[in-house]
């Protein structure tokens, strides 16, 4: 008798399967909301958008800072392209048949150690980006990939 008595009056402690099962719903519901909000695809694709904005300020800065140094004569092969034709920048140590190639820049490592590659990669030889320049020797370096819709250009 003394031990059913001590089994009646023992209180039962710990959570209910339901009660569990709720939680485990709210928390999962909360983390898809979350993840929603985040988008992070697109938050990916804003930072390549981003390395592919920097790579053409940079690319154009050294084709600038050679002319600079050159009594204000581009690089050749800048020179050697129609106006108006944008044209494939030749990947650092990549043949560069068809393409620009700008490694006057990186001889040396005196305006840049290597072309910039695009963030999702290229062709076989290209870097993923394009260079051209206007009839009044103005120079466009663009990144033909950006994603979501955006325009990635810089002229100067």
């Amino acid at each position: 008798m003394l031990i059913k008595r001590l089994s009646k009056t023992k209180k039962q402690s710990g959570f209910t399967l339901i009660e569990i099962l709720l939680v485990v719903a709210i928390i999962s519901i909360l983390a898809g909301i979350v993840i929603f909000a985040i988008n992070p695809s697109k938050q990916l694709s804003a930072s390549k958008n981003a390395q592919r904005s920097s790579d053409v300020t940079t690319i154009l800065n050294s084709v600038y800072q050679y002319s600079i140094d050159n009594n204000g004569t581009l690089p050749a092969s800048v020179t050697a392209l129609t106006a108006g034709t944008a044209t494939e920048i030749c990947k650092t140590g990549a043949t560069c048949t068809g393409l620009v190639d700008l490694s006057v820049l990186t001889t040396d490592e005196k305006y840049l150690t290597s072309i910039p590659v695009d963030p999702i990669g290229a062709s076989t030889n290209g870097a993923g980006y394009e260079i051209s320049r206007s009839a009044n020797n103005r120079v466009t370096v663009s990144a033909p990939d950006a994603e979501n819709g955006e325009v990635i250009s810089v002229t100067r």
